[in-house]
């Protein structure tokens, strides 16, 4: 639910399957106008079944917006969303920071149109966190002179969520590398190097499912993909930060119900955008699409933004005045910064 979210934050849009030849006609007008047809791709943690209300709500205003017919593409993996929008293939994606920047180092023409704003209403606060967690009952071996630490976490069983996250890989990775002076990030992926085994859940969901079970001792993953299934009992913001998952928890959380998880560190990451492949969406479309999500029905709507403790879940958690707002490629500047890209 893939830096300075959350996203990642965004996951899995709108999707149809596009054969190579009408990819190949729609390459030659430079537009998906043509066709009368858009697809729309979201990322794993966007795919989950929950946000199936989500993902059509949001295909409907799509569809509203440019006159075409929308459907909705679900991907299990990363890899496969970042491919479909920077081919053309899809035209609109639901990513995270990370991804929606591989995205757009494969294309220039994959570009963002809005992300969602922090509590405050505006772009200020515009961010989610990244955490890397421990069993709450085993936090104490990760302190060191009183203090949360990364220092223990060296030769033990980790889980990522894909190496093409965000808040799941890219960040956290880094802090353990420039913590432990580590040149080749890559040996952070492979077991056996710096861990004594590696695992990736796939999402959100899954990494902190690897962790509750037992399967790992250390797991990172981000707090907008998983409040929806718990909440936080104290401060949310900084290591020490504990999430518990609810006693009715849907799958996968069904097994590890009421468990409960503790940051031993925890970072800021830059919400996830909508992004747009630009050599098939007209800038007419682009700008009916933006105005259509910033409205105050989009806004109002719970199916696009409900409070953590809803019974369905929204597109995006909704604290405050969370709604939509334009962005462009500068704004994410300082994520390609950390990055690197």
């Amino acid at each position: 639910m893939n830096l300075l979210k959350k996203a990642a934050l965004f996951t899995t849009l709108l999707g149809i399957t596009v054969s190579l030849g009408a990819c190949s006609s729609a390459g030659a007008t430079g537009k998906s106008g043509q066709s009368g047809k858009l697809t729309v791709v979201f990322l794993p943690g966007d795919s989950v079944k929950e946000e199936g209300a989500a993902r059509a709500a949001l295909s409907k205003e799509v569809a509203k917006a440019t006159g075409k017919k929308v459907q909705v593409q679900t991907t299990t993996d990363y890899n496969v969303a970042i491919q479909a929008i920077s081919s053309g293939k899809a035209q609109i994606a639901l990513m995270g920071p990370d991804s929606y920047i591989q995205a757009h180092q494969q294309s220039k023409n994959v570009q963002p149109i809005v992300t969602y704003t922090g509590k405050s209403g505006t772009l200020k606060d515009a961010y989610y966190h990244s955490y890397i967690m421990v069993p709450k009952d085993k936090a104490s071996q990760y302190k060191v002179n009183g203090k949360y630490s990364l220092k223990n976490i060296k030769g033990k069983k980790m889980s990522f969520v894909s190496n093409t996250s965000t808040s799941g890989y890219a960040i956290p990775a880094g802090a353990i590398a420039k913590t432990f002076n580590i040149t080749n990030k890559d040996d952070l992926a492979q077991s056996g190097k710096f861990f004594s085994k590696v695992l990736f859940g796939g999402s959100h969901q899954g990494s902190a499912v690897n962790l509750l079970k037992g399967d790992a001792d250390v797991a990172a993953f981000d707090d907008m993909d998983l409040t929806q299934y718990g909440k936080f009992l104290n401060d949310s913001n900084k290591a020490g930060a504990i999430f518990q998952i609810n006693k009715n928890a849907p799958a996968p959380f069904n097994q590890v119900r009421g468990k409960e998880s503790l940051a031993i560190a925890a970072y800021k990451v830059q919400n996830e955008p909508i992004a747009v492949n630009n050599k098939y969406v007209s800038k007419k479309e682009i700008k009916e699409i933006v105005k259509d999500l910033t409205s105050k029905r989009v806004t109002n709507d719970r199916t696009f933004f409900a409070p953590t403790n809803a019974k369905k879940r929204g597109l995006l958690p909704k604290d405050g005045n969370t709604q939509f707002k334009a962005v462009s490629d500068s704004w994410y500047q300082p994520t390609h910064q950390i990055l690197g890209e």
